[in-house]
């Protein structure tokens, strides 16, 4: 930019070019989780958040309108706790910057000031060595200007380079970073958006961390392993390219080396531009360097299937009779046919699908909250990444809206027991907040990657036990080298069947195992109540093995079984 002010245009095209930013390295930010559990991860929950950002500034022309539609947008779509902070950011900017023609270093530098206090004053107990530090160190930075004015370009430039030394030491500030060995994931994200808007200022560019920003095509492919060939290219780009008469045909040959399905169609200087890829930043380059891009759209195809079949589980909830009539409702967020209607029998008004796999936004929670036919509303996120936006619910709605910061489905369920509609609401909302608390939760799934805890070293397919969210247990899944050797012996000995039956069977012991693991460290001998959750991939053997376990090594302590359905995590263990 010759001018280097940034003006209502301007800043459309740095949020479109972080949403394509963040679409091409949300694998590699979704990777910088400390524990590899299948998670609704930062990368996606960044993702979401700004997807509805670029769809809210669709329309809007002045600084003003865009600076309130980022705002809007950034809100009703955060998702996850790094959505949620992210959006903080962004409607502080906002803030300031729908107040002028133009954003320039003073103005930029008063945004970076007030997103810093939004950010620390949204998060309840500030941790260092997150994107908070990121975040503050970039402020510390912009405020640091230089005799005689500073133009915003060089302004930028000293921003990101603080801020990518702020992040790369977060491991220093957070033990459990350093233990991982990653850098902190809603750090690396905000670094895409100082990244952005340097580039587009500068008209350089970045050149990210490459440690930490892996290609997508070197992290995963069509069959969520290394490499993988052309036809398994994991994004969808569109974009419409004004330009010159060969515009066109100079697209075409730049995108040629670097994706396929490759379809340009229009003329008389417009076109509307299709590529499949995995490299989404030199797509996009290639398309500005041939004219003007504007209205890009990036899909991950891997990923689209899923969150196709999450919607739909959605659909289709129907409240008890008695439930409709309840002054005081109850919604909660789960996953799985068998927990949605284990609340539905419980009394809720409404449910949000979501969970571990999927975080809903602020804009899906309040949606569920405004349909519900109660004036005054209880919400139970059920996990730990939700309780953020359900917290948003009450500012937004002329419905009194009341969140119970349930961590995790056992204790959604637990409080959900305690929700009684005949009581007051100051004690229905103490009964439950109690009968929360006083559950201790465990979790059981496989490992989506290498990584290292403090309680040993993660294979990716290993079986991991979460106790509080924390790992407690890693069991390998099947069995050793030597029973592999002697497996291949006797297939060769007895036959394949018998030697595939044989390792389908250690297969089992190692699930059994690990299960047991897992229950040996949630349930102690003063635990008065266990409810033990089947998921999808449970195994009926196993959990009859768990039940007699527990009957024989836990006695005099009723368990329940619930076959709830959840995907990605058999099993679920709630403890009263």
């Amino acid at each position: 930019m010759a001018d280097e002010t940034i003006r209502a245009q301007d800043l459309k095209q740095v949020m479109n070019r972080y949403l394509a930013r963040l679409r091409e390295h949300r694998e590699a930010l979704n990777r910088l989780n400390v524990y590899p559990v299948p998670d609704g991860d930062t990368g996606t929950n960044m993702t979401l958040t700004v997807e509805s950002v670029v769809g809210a500034l669709d329309g809007a022309s002045s600084m003003s309108d865009v600076s309130q539609a980022m705002a809007r947008g950034s809100l009703m779509g955060a998702q996850g706790n790094s959505g949620i902070i992210l959006s903080q950011i962004l409607r502080a900017w906002a803030d300031v910057f729908q107040k002028h023609r133009e954003v320039g270093p003073a103005e930029l530098t008063d945004g970076l000031d007030k997103a810093t206090a939004a950010a620390y004053k949204a998060v309840g107990r500030p941790v260092e060595g997150t994107i908070l530090t990121v975040l503050r160190r970039a402020s510390e930075e912009a405020r640091k200007t230089s005799a005689g004015g500073e133009k915003l370009g060089h302004l930028l430039e000293r921003v990101y380079t603080t801020g990518e030394q702020a992040l790369m030491e977060t491991p220093e500030l957070l033990p459990v970073l350093k233990a991982a060995g990653v850098v902190d994931a809603g750090g690396a994200g905000l670094l895409l958006l100082l990244a952005c808007l340097r580039e587009h200022v500068t008209g350089g560019r970045v050149t990210l961390p490459p440690r930490i920003f892996r290609p997508a095509a070197q992290l995963v492919s069509g069959n969520g392993k290394p490499g993988g060939s052309i036809a398994e290219l994991r994004y969808e780009v569109v974009f419409m390219l004004d330009g010159e008469p060969d515009s066109a045909d100079r697209l075409k040959e730049a995108w040629r080396g670097i994706g396929e399905s490759i379809v340009v169609v229009g003329g008389e200087g417009s076109w509307k531009c299709h590529v499949h890829t995995d490299d989404v930043g030199p797509v996009i380059e290639a398309g500005i360097a041939a004219g003007a891009v504007h209205q890009i759209s990036v899909t991950n195809l891997l990923e689209q299937a899923a969150a196709e079949d999450f919607h739909r589980a959605g659909f289709g909830f129907e409240p008890l009779p008695e439930a409709l009539e309840a002054k005081v409702g109850m919604i909660a967020v789960a996953n799985g046919a068998g927990i949605v209607e284990l609340f539905r029998q419980y009394g809720a008004q409404g449910m949000v699908v979501g969970g571990q796999t999927m975080n809903p936004s602020v804009g899906d929670l309040l949606k569920a909250v405004d349909e519900a036919r109660a004036k005054t509303v209880i919400v139970l996120p059920n996990n730990k990444n939700i309780i953020a936006a359900a917290e948003e619910l009450d500012r937004l709605t002329k419905k009194q809206v009341h969140v119970i910061p349930t961590r995790s489905v056992p204790q959604g369920i637990a409080a959900a027991v305690a929700y009684d509609t005949g009581t007051g609401l100051e004690s229905v909302l103490s009964r439950m907040e109690k009968a929360a608390r006083a559950v201790r939760s465990g979790e059981m799934t496989r490992a989506v990657r290498d990584a290292t805890t403090p309680v040993g070293a993660i294979a990716e397919g290993d079986w991991i036990g979460l106790v509080e969210g924390k790992v407690q247990v890693i069991r390998r899944p099947g069995p050793g080298r030597l029973n592999r050797w002697l497996n291949g012996l006797l297939g060769r000995i007895l036959g394949k069947e018998r030697a595939e039956a044989r390792t389908r069977r250690q297969q089992q012991a190692a699930f059994s195992d690990a299960l047991r693991a897992l229950l040996e460290r949630v349930v102690d001998s003063e635990a008065e109540a266990i409810t033990l959750v089947a998921g999808a991939g449970a195994d009926p053997e196993v959990t009859n093995a768990a039940v007699d376990w527990l009957k024989e090594y836990r006695s005099g302590i009723p368990v329940d079984v619930v076959d709830g359905g959840q995907p990605l995590y058999p099993y679920l263990v709630g403890v009263e």
